[in-house]
Order: structure tokens, then C-alpha cells, then sequence
């Protein structure tokens, strides 16, 4: 075990909740808006980073492994039972979203929700609750 900075990763857990309040009201005020729109992408946005900085923290304090892409550091914490197993598919496709959101912001499709954001509330909290998990066992 290395060092865990548990502050940093706390902090980003705490997002949790805050980011799926604002998924719940961009889904029941959605309008088409490009300003609903810009909203959404955010709200993918947030919950991809928080996911990728904990796994990296995590994998980077616990695991001794080196994770070479976003979908690495997803695989890592399933195959090591940082987050629950039934979390893994949704949660690689949630991250398989970042090159879209953040290299090809130009040609994502506006005026829609996203498939994604409807699942973030059920992937955000149990990933925060297996983080947490896995680093209470791992912190004996």
C-alpha cells in the first residue's frame, strides 16, 4: 500500500449526491435547450472525472497495478473488487463518453438526453458505497 490521499478521494465522493440531483432536474425540466443541453453534457462530464480520479487514486494507493486508459482504471476496480461487479459495463460505457464530451464536443448531439444520463443515478451511489467499502477493508 502506498499513500491514499482519502481527503481528495472523499471529496469527489461527496460530489455524488450533488451530481445526481442535478441529473434528476436536468431529466424532469428538460426542454431541448442548448442551455439543457451544455447542462447535461456537464452533469457526463463531472460524473466521468469523478469515477476515473477515484479508480486512479485508488489503483494509484491500493493496487499496484497501472491502468493505461479510462476503461483500464474501471476494469482494475472491478477485477479487484473495488466496485461492485454489476457496476462494470455501465460504468465502462459511461467512460468509453469522455473522448466525445471532451475531444469531439463539436459534433455531440444537442436537443436530446442521453441514453447515459439516466443511469447515472443508479451507478453513482453504489460506486461511491464500493469505494468506500473498499477502502475501509483495505485501511485495516
Amino acid at each position: 500500500m502506498y499513500y491514499v490521499n482519502t481527503a481528495q478521494i472523499e471529496e469527489r465522493l461527496n460530489m455524488v449526491p450533488q451530481v445526481v440531483e442535478a441529473v434528476n432536474a436536468i431529466r424532469n425540466g428538460w426542454d431541448g435547450s442548448l442551455t439543457a443541453s451544455y447542462a447535461q453534457e456537464r452533469a457526463l462530464h463531472i460524473a466521468i472525472e469523478l469515477i476515473t480520479d477515484v479508480g486512479s487514486l485508488l489503483i494509484d494507493g491500493f493496487m499496484m497495478r497501472d491502468a493505461s486508459s479510462y476503461e483500464d482504471i474501471v476494469d482494475i476496480l472491478s477485477q479487484e473488487g473495488a466496485i461492485p461487479e454489476q457496476l462494470h459495463d455501465g460504468l465502462l460505457g459511461l467512460v468509453r463518453l469522455r473522448k466525445s464530451l471532451v475531444q469531439d464536443y463539436a459534433a455531440w448531439k444537442r436537443g436530446e438526453l442521453h441514453p447515459a444520463l439516466a443511469e447515472l443515478p443508479e451507478l453513482l451511489p453504489p460506486f461511491a458505497a464500493g469505494a468506500r467499502q473498499f477502502i475501509a477493508k483495505e485501511m485495516i
